[in-house]
């Protein structure tokens, strides 16, 4: 459509030339929001990554901690047992050492007896 002036020379006319610039804007404003959605996509899969990456730490630092914790534990409960091993052999010694005693003449007789009996000999050693 040509618009007509006054002196009737053709001119562009307001609406077309309107119409234009309202297209050109939609355009432009089309590929704004296309770099914002890119830009914001780029955004998210870093801070994707990056919270992948803090979620990967944490799991790896707990892991540790509880890995410490379990060598804690296993080491507490060795010297516990290392403890009750060494009670128990001293009570045992002490009820051992109170129901056996030997005086020293039935001493000697069992140390001949173990040296007869090593050496091979029957007969008893004099003075016996």
């Amino acid at each position: 459509m040509v618009c007509r002036n006054v002196a009737g020379r053709a001119q562009t006319c307001g609406r077309r030339d309107a119409m234009r610039d309202v297209i050109q804007k939609v355009i432009e404003a089309e590929a704004e929001a296309k770099r914002l959605v890119q830009a914001a996509r780029i955004e998210a899969e870093r801070m994707e990554s990056t919270a992948r990456k803090q979620a990967q730490d944490l799991v790896a630092q707990a892991r540790q901690e509880a890995r410490w914790e379990a060598e804690k534990i296993l080491e507490a409960a060795t010297q516990e047992a290392e403890q009750e091993r060494k009670e128990r052999l001293a009570g045992a010694t002490a009820r051992i050492e109170t129901q056996v005693r030997l005086d020293d003449p039935t001493l000697q007789r069992a140390a001949e007896a173990a040296a007869r009996c090593v050496c091979g000999v029957t007969e008893p050693i004099q003075g016996e």
